[in-house]
């Protein structure tokens, strides 16, 4: 396997190879959209031995997949809805990514589920947990998480004492994963690409080639040159998210997927104002979703709404009513309550789901979240649906489905290929001291860069040797490294200012002013790697503060159009 690198040069020679199919010379199958389930279908492809191109019309994991609750995981109420099937397959990946895909971007997190009746929670919720963790057992094979516990009033006030006492009169404990969501997908697409893959983000289909009826690629358009060309292809898939019907009509195609868009906000607050044991975070139901409280490093993630979205696609934004919402529901289970003036960061994400047949007006929580496959014209095959966890298996499908027959003599080795950073990373933390040690930095500093890039991090640090300026934190975003930035543009594909600070970092909501701070030195950094100008890099920081503006004032707005008015001014053209 090659390194995988999406640099500056990458992407121009991927955008060259794209431009040079014909249809005497196309590509294999070619990948619509830059999400967990497009990357992950462009890495099952290069696994095969296929030729196989992907795009996104902007950055990896820009749509819904980085918008995510940041968890790998079977799924609880998914059993409540009776969709075994879905669990089982769910809790099987989860493991796979744990022990063996992912294990450096993949790990353990402890929930616990309070109970306020202590003879019918205990019974009903256990018995579901116990099924939870019955469908996770392989005969044969060590568990990749412990197994869950009962815990009565005083265990429960001593390994979560932020919980409120009135809260709950006992709860149970159990394991799930969680994820760094857009790392996870910017790994993928560099898995792809170090396999052979041909990858390039802001690239946006504008339209579909034909050869008779069949569809045979795309024509496309360079977001950063406004440069027009074709991708022939054999086969094309269509993994739109949300985006899915857009793209179909570009297509002109007489069927399709009908996906329904979901709106899922999440907040973030700083660790110190809920008290729990390590790596331990909440769960519990409300009226319309799911309540998680999820430890993150430094600070807790809290969701999510499940909510319509009706206005564009583009631009799902959280109200003022949404944190409301959160905030309330998070405060009806814990001692001390959070008000706006503790939270530091918000991000809203849509969900596709496949639209069922309506009757009366069936609500999105009640969509199943399998996914579908679907040849909507010869030639172009979409897919929707599905969860984030399960993104492999989806990818597999749909590969397996538009080579047919060929499929049975090129079978998918994603079960056993693992994603860059994965191999050898649990010799790498048996390093992490000296790493520190040779490098000048703490332990911990060391154990999140493992945390974020596996067995990677070694080429992030090399980068010290000739920019040992680098190593110091970034002003405003302590919690990197200004090396961290410029190895996102040399390496991780960030082509504009925002994809480096939103999704190579998380400073939309991990720092209360979303990156603002550190804006200019962060271009500053990543400017010669990119080739910008001074006015190019002075036109990137004043855009993205503009950007923020926008979210932080769609915040105090109360409803989705005004929201989504206010920050779709800011988007790039």
């Amino acid at each position: 396997m090659r390194n995988g690198e999406l640099s500056p040069d990458s992407r121009a020679g991927a955008l060259g190879t794209l431009a040079a199919t014909s249809p005497d010379d196309p590509l294999d199958v070619f990948v619509v959209g830059g999400g967990v389930t497009g990357a992950g279908a462009a890495f099952d492809a290069a696994t095969r031995g296929l030729r196989v191109g992907v795009v996104d019309a902007r950055d990896w994991a820009s749509g819904t997949s980085s918008r995510s609750s940041k968890l790998m995981h079977g799924g609880l109420r998914y059993l409540e809805m009776l969709d075994f099937r879905l669990v089982a397959e769910a809790l099987r990946e989860r493991d796979l990514l744990l022990t063996h895909t992912a294990p450096h971007l993949v790990e353990p997190v402890a929930f616990v589920f309070p109970f306020e009746n202590p003879f019918l929670d205990r019974a009903f919720i256990g018995s579901g947990v116990l099924l939870y963790d019955t469908m996770a057992t392989r005969p044969g094979r060590r568990r990749a998480l412990p197994l869950h516990r009962h815990l009565g009033r005083k265990a429960l006030a001593a390994h979560v004492p932020g919980l409120a006492e009135d809260a709950a009169v006992g709860a149970l404990e159990y394991y799930d994963a969680k994820v760094d969501d857009a790392r996870f997908v910017m790994t993928l697409v560099r898995s792809a690409v170090s396999l052979g893959a041909h990858a390039a983000n802001h690239v946006r289909v504008i339209g579909y080639l034909r050869a008779g009826e069949r569809v045979a690629g795309v024509r496309a358009r360079d977001e950063t040159t406004g440069e027009e060309f074709d991708i022939h292809a054999r086969r094309t898939i269509l993994a739109g998210g949300v985006w899915t019907e857009e793209q179909q009509d570009l297509a002109r195609a007489d069927s399709g997927l009908t996906v329904l868009a979901s709106k899922g906000i999440h907040v973030t607050v700083a660790r110190e104002k809920i008290s729990a044991a390590p790596d331990t975070g909440i769960i519990s139901k409300t009226e319309k979703s799911v309540l998680f409280i999820i430890p993150w490093d430094g600070y807790w993630v809290i969701g999510t709404t499940d909510t319509p979205w009706e206005e564009d696609v583009d631009v799902p934004v959280a109200t003022a009513e949404d944190i409301d919402y959160l905030l309330e529901h998070a405060n009806a289970v814990l001692r001390e309550p959070l008000s706006g003036d503790d939270v530091i960061g918000v991000y809203a994400g849509l969900r596709p789901l496949l639209q069922p047949v309506v009757r009366d007006g069936v609500a999105s929580t009640k969509v199943s979240r399998e996914h579908t496959v679907m040849e909507v014209e010869p030639g172009l095959a979409a897919i929707a649906g599905g969860k984030f966890t399960t993104y492999r298996v989806m990818a597999e499908d749909v590969v397996d489905f538009v080579l047919g027959d060929e499929a049975a003599e090129r079978p998918t080795l994603t079960e056993t290929v693992p994603l860059l950073g994965a191999q050898g990373v649990t010799a790498l933390r048996r390093r992490q001291a000296e790493i520190a040690r040779r490098h000048g930095l703490d332990e911990a500093r060391v154990q999140r860069l493992i945390r974020r890039y596996g067995t990677l991090c070694d080429a992030v640090l090399d980068l010290l040797e000739a920019h040992p300026e680098l190593a110091r934190p970034l002003p405003g975003a302590e919690r990197y490294l200004g090396v961290e930035a410029r190895y996102a543009a040399a390496a991780e594909g960030a082509v504009h200012l925002g994809d480096v600070l939103e999704r190579r970092m998380r400073l939309n909501y991990e720092v209360r002013d979303r990156g603002k701070a550190c804006a200019e030195a962060v271009a500053a950094i990543i400017a010669p790697v990119l080739g910008w100008d001074d006015e190019t890099r002075e036109r990137e920081v004043a855009e993205f503060r503009a950007h923020v503006d926008a979210h932080l004032g769609a915040e105090k707005t109360h409803d989705d159009a005004a929201a989504a008015a206010l920050v779709a001014a800011t988007l790039r053209q």
